[in-house]
């Protein structure tokens, strides 16, 4: 009995190291795309990831990390509405980055196949936090994990400047869709 006991304590901690993870965002393989609709079209552009990492454990929920977005590096394609954005509306010289940082996680990486995970925590974007829930789906590769998520920012509530006029009417949110790929650290 006394030898069965160590191979016992091992089994049942597995479950517990089974539920800690921690991953680290591959900028290269990240997409994060941004669309705003108008009166007249809707935009889309992109953004990069400068860097990101999170840790969490599902069994306690608790996550931290950060998830880092190079604001400046925002294009649409379109030179003056580009200049415009920086300048005007994300202020991206005074503000160069968004941080997501998390701090809670609701829901399981399954151990390989699909997984859906509720990433709460801060998101500091334009000199502001908001609280924000990411909703993630994720597949889980082995050696990494492939994750998406979509969500909308209301940067008028947020505080950031609206960029139509008297005849171009635009949306008041922009939708965000990250696809990234991270490998388990």
């Amino acid at each position: 009995m006394k030898k069965l006991l160590p191979l016992v304590l091992f089994v049942a901690s597995l479950p517990l190291l089974a539920a800690e993870n921690s991953i680290e965002l591959d900028p290269a393989k990240t997409t994060i795309a941004f669309s705003v609709g108008s009166t007249l079209h809707t935009v889309h552009g992109t953004f990069k990831l400068k860097r990101g990492t999170m840790k969490f454990d599902s069994a306690t929920g608790k996550a931290s990390g950060e998830i880092v977005v190079d604001v400046a590096s925002g294009e649409s394609g379109g030179g003056l509405r580009d200049g415009r954005m920086h300048k005007e509306i994300l202020e991206s010289p005074k503000y160069p980055e968004a941080v997501f940082t998390p701090d809670h996680i609701t829901g399981e990486l399954a151990p390989s196949g699909a997984s859906q995970l509720d990433v709460h925590g801060m998101f500091q974007i334009h000199g502001a936090s908001h609280e924000m829930t990411l909703h993630f789906m994720a597949e889980n590769k082995g050696s990494e994990v492939a994750t998406s998520t979509t969500f909308a920012i209301p940067y008028l509530q947020w505080g950031m400047k609206n960029p139509g006029n008297f005849m171009l009417k635009v949306n008041d949110k922009v939708e965000m869709t990250i696809q990234a790929t991270a490998k388990f650290q």
